[in-house]
């Protein structure tokens, strides 16, 4: 669904370290272990000081915008040609350029290569169970797909303590792994020949 803005860097899940920092920046220092965050927080709009939103008006997840907020020009080029931007972190790359909102600091002490996936995969899981679909205590949850963002859904369902959490996945080998997150049953609609509530 994206409009073909290339070339672009692509990523949108790492863990870093603050090369350096644009003028205005008070929030972040050289040194500074951070996590990108592509649903950015300018913290001032509506959304942003809403217990019930993280869209933010200014940084909310725009998968067409290729350059940078503030001055609408790309930070990467190649022979003086430009190199677009990806959700405002493209993080496959050595180095990137972000806006402030998109950056989130963190423990120096956290190992970047096993905190990284808290920047996507396991704040999304866990924020949609917990924060959006909130199950009540002692509820059935379904979670489809049980890859990173699913496996984070079903923690996310144990903490808020569901009783039955049904993993359902094409791919019957992830089921063991899914049982450590809180998944009790499982699915694979590949092992039946008619819709699974018959």
């Amino acid at each position: 669904g994206q409009t073909p803005v290339f070339p672009r860097i692509f990523g949108h899940e790492a863990g870093g370290i603050v090369e350096s920092v644009g003028e205005g920046v008070t929030d972040l220092a050289p040194g500074d272990h951070v996590l990108p965050v592509f649903t950015g927080e300018c913290k001032e709009c509506p959304h942003c000081k809403s217990a019930e939103s993280n869209m933010c008006d200014l940084l909310r997840i725009n998968t067409d915008r290729g350059v940078m907020i503030g001055d609408g020009k790309s930070r990467f080029s190649v022979n003086g040609k430009p190199i677009y931007h990806f959700v405002g972190t493209s993080t496959f790359s050595e180095y990137t350029v972000m806006h402030v909102g998109c950056v989130a600091k963190i423990n120096p002490a956290a190992p970047l290569d096993k905190v990284c996936v808290l920047s996507c995969g396991i704040s999304t899981g866990l924020g949609a169970t917990i924060n959006v679909a909130k199950p009540p205590k002692g509820s059935t949850v379904a979670i489809f797909g049980l890859g990173a963002v699913g496996l984070a859904a079903a923690e996310g369902a144990r903490i808020a303590g569901a009783s039955r959490i049904i993993g359902i996945d094409l791919n019957a080998n992830r089921f063991e792994e899914a049982r450590k997150f809180g998944c009790t049953e499982f699915v694979n609609p590949k092992d039946h020949d008619k819709p699974v509530q018959q």
